[in-house]
């Protein structure tokens, strides 16, 4: 089954229970990373998804948290010996400046290195970043503190979907991308410039009248009964809250690896 696999749930500072966020989503032969922080090496390997089956990853914007462990992955790739080439997606600005951070490492002059191709999108709704005879993932502007975009999710097959909002401040942007969809995995690191409360997360899958609720990027020391309290006073379905290695079938249904 399709699924998406929380490699990390913390917002920007991480600790030993949380890395910083980011996921993959596993397909039969093949996965895409959406973001890359922390020891995405690791990660993968604990989270038992090969690296040949990584082919796309997803940049959703240039903060640290979010997209600092580019040159470790690729060049744990390259040592590994991988030889297919890996496409890195996002923002046209995003992706401008991950390929200026891989030069900062004279990663041209490493020997026998694969292709790496950088594809930007518009920073306009609902753009195709890939499609598969697999799965459709579109992207939209959010309302964060740089360019940043959320995703949405669609498996070809049988139509499920899941939305992710990544760091934003509430917008309508999210709720068009989760219109529907039967998962929405949407930030909490709590009201203010560029990030949503829970209550807010709530909110927007109220709007968005989605199937479930999963809370991400949210800081130690919040138990989940209170932060998922705080969303169910907003929306009435079912809520959660994301965990490192929580595994989220996209039917909805959550269930821990």
């Amino acid at each position: 089954m399709a699924h998406l696999t929380i490699l990390g749930s913390a917002y920007a500072v991480p600790n030993p229970d949380q890395e910083n966020t980011h996921l993959a989503l596993v397909l039969k032969q093949s996965a895409v990373l959406i973001d890359c922080s922390g020891t995405p090496l690791v990660r993968l390997e604990k989270a038992g998804i090969p690296l040949d089956w990584i082919d796309d990853i997803i940049l959703t914007h240039f903060h640290p948290d979010h997209a600092s462990g580019l040159p470790t992955l690729l060049m744990g790739m390259w040592l590994k010996g991988r030889k297919k080439p890996l496409t890195v997606h996002g923002l046209e600005i995003t992706v401008a400046k991950a390929s200026a951070m891989m030069d900062l490492f004279d990663w041209h002059q490493w020997p026998g290195f694969f292709d790496v191709r950088f594809h930007g999108v518009p920073e306009i709704p609902l753009q195709t970043i890939l499609r598969t005879p697999e799965v459709s993932i579109v992207s939209s502007p959010v309302r964060h503190l740089i360019p940043t975009i959320g995703l949405r999710i669609q498996l070809e097959e049988d139509g499920a979907a899941a939305a992710y909002s990544c760091d934003t401040e509430p917008c309508q942007a999210v709720v068009d991308l989760a219109a529907g969809a039967d998962l929405l995995i949407h930030e909490a690191a709590g009201e203010g410039k560029g990030h949503s409360s829970p209550y807010q997360a709530g909110e927007i899958a109220r709007q968005a009248e989605v199937g479930k609720l999963v809370m991400i990027h949210y800081g130690p020391g919040q138990p989940a009964e209170a932060l998922i309290h705080q969303a169910k006073t907003a929306f009435q379905g079912q809520v959660d809250v994301a965990r490192d290695w929580m595994v989220l079938p996209l039917d909805g249904f959550t269930s821990p690896k």
